[in-house]
């Protein structure tokens, strides 16, 4: 039987998995009020004072605005050229379109990572943000995107589940990528009028697939192909006012199928309008299938890639129980003994995200979020918010340890240590500490390979080499 995890590498395993990355603060408190005590606070983001990374993302002037406004102020290259009235004017035009917009809440999402106290509260945006994914790049995406995670995702993300699903089943960004914007009852009285670029109205089964199969129930929920049709009729007229305009969410009646339909054995009457959609919500937020995959998720993020069934059941239960509540459902995670058990720990490849973030907190380094910065995580495979697949980035070890993934990373390490990375500078104390910096990557765990390599290395040679050792690539 392996030996028990010691109360400091409990304490880093348990913020590797709640935060993106220790920092000697974080590892400090925790030992001082305790895992449970440091779990409660982080329970409650709206306690937390967190205003260095206010400020940080304060400066990015496109998080103020709306969809609209987004729209009007970063139109797209044609219309810029279109309204340029020199040769001068066009070319700063050019770099003020809607790829700033998508620049920005990238920029926005990796200094909250960075910065924010509220450090469960932004894995947990992040996480729900992956679960209802779409494509910042898609047609009016560009300018949606940031209202989706700013005014839907956000304000939800430590709420109940049904609220959220709800939330995002209204919002016009999930409404456009998955084209439900679109969808109207063949025998409405819309459907015989055009839609955009002429094309004539039908039902759309996109959303209502993936509203089963990824956000709720799994693919193995116990749905049928006929229950995807009867949600995408209860989804009819679930709609936007201009995407590329308003871009408001509508319920469009004259395109509802306003007849009786059935989901998952649940009879929904006739003569319902926007109710049908707010009904199958409710059917799936409650069902037993959604809490099961909810929570399954929930632990593969937290604890292990092949989540142990015992840990699942229990997270369900809690789901169940607590009416979606997620922080019940997180605390049930913790809370289990598996959580802390010597076979998780450093069990989880970390995605890009979490391994930049987490080398930038762990050497206490000052960060500005440059182009290349971002551009590392594009080519470590996962740019912020451009996952192009309803199923978001994957959180899997095989999809993140690819030969070219884990030089890219080396690379990174290598150019952070040695400052080369424009306006992000690694924290002078850092590099004097070495051994304060194991304690934070992997206390009293250091395999024999890494600790030959360091016993040749030292000053930035040694740092750049922990940031890319296993144990590191780990949390």
């Amino acid at each position: 039987m392996s030996a028990p995890l010691s109360q400091e590498q409990k304490i880093v395993h348990f913020l590797n998995r709640t935060s993106f990355g220790p920092t000697p603060g974080n590892v400090q408190r925790a030992a001082r009020i305790g895992i449970r005590a440091y779990l409660d606070e982080q329970l409650e983001p709206g306690r937390i004072a967190d205003q260095l990374a206010e400020e940080k993302v304060a400066g990015l002037k496109t998080m103020r605005f709306d969809s609209r406004e987004l729209i009007e102020l970063y139109p797209p290259p044609r219309v810029q050229r279109q309204l340029a009235t020199s040769q001068a004017e066009m070319a700063m035009q050019s770099m003020e379109g809607p790829r700033v917009v998508i620049l920005e809440l990238q920029q926005a999402k990796l200094l909250r990572a960075l910065y924010s106290n509220r450090q469960l509260y932004e894995v947990m945006v992040d996480f729900w943000s992956n679960h209802f994914n779409i494509y910042a790049a898609k047609g009016a995406n560009r300018w949606l995107t940031t209202s989706y995670d700013r005014d839907t995702i956000r304000p939800r993300a430590l709420g109940k589940f049904k609220d959220l699903l709800e939330a995002t089943a209204k919002s016009p960004a999930m409404l456009f990528y998955l084209d439900n914007w679109l969808s109207a009852g063949p025998d409405s009285p819309g459907a015989q009028m055009a839609g955009p670029n002429n094309r004539r109205r039908g039902l759309n089964e996109n959303y209502a697939r993936e509203l089963m199969e990824l956000h709720t129930l799994g693919i193995d929920g116990g749905y049928t192909q006929k229950d995807v049709q009867e949600v995408a009729r209860c989804f009819t007229g679930w709609t936007i006012v201009q995407p590329r305009g308003q871009g408001v969410f509508h319920f469009a009646q004259r395109i509802h199928d306003n007849g009786e339909k059935n989901v998952l054995g649940r009879r929904i009457p006739r003569g319902g309008g926007m109710d049908d959609g707010l009904r199958v919500i409710e059917i799936l937020a409650e069902h037993p299938s959604t809490a099961q995959f909810i929570a399954a998720k929930l632990v593969r993020r937290f604890v292990a890639d092949e989540p142990p069934p015992g840990m699942v059941n229990k997270a369900a239960e809690a789901f169940l129980r607590s009416g979606g509540d997620i922080p019940t459902v997180l605390r049930a995670i913790v809370d289990t003994p598996e959580f802390f058990a010597r076979e998780n720990f450093q069990a989880k490849i970390k995605n890009p995200l979490e391994f930049v973030t987490s080398a930038l907190r762990v050497t206490g380094s000052e960060a500005q979020v440059t182009h290349q910065l971002l551009r590392y995580l594009g080519r470590m495979g996962a740019p912020l918010f451009l996952a192009q697949a309803p199923t978001g980035y994957p959180d899997i070890a095989s999809s993140w340890i690819s030969a070219d993934m884990l030089l890219t990373r080396m690379n990174f390490a290598s150019d952070l240590v040695a400052n080369r990375l424009p306006e992000t500078n690694v924290a002078a104390e850092t590099l004097k500490d070495r051994d304060g910096l194991i304690r934070r990557i992997a206390p009293d765990s250091l395999s024999p390979a890494t600790q030959a390599a360091l016993a040749q290395a030292d000053g930035n040679q040694a740092i750049a080499l922990l940031l890319a050792a296993p144990e590191f690539q780990r949390r």
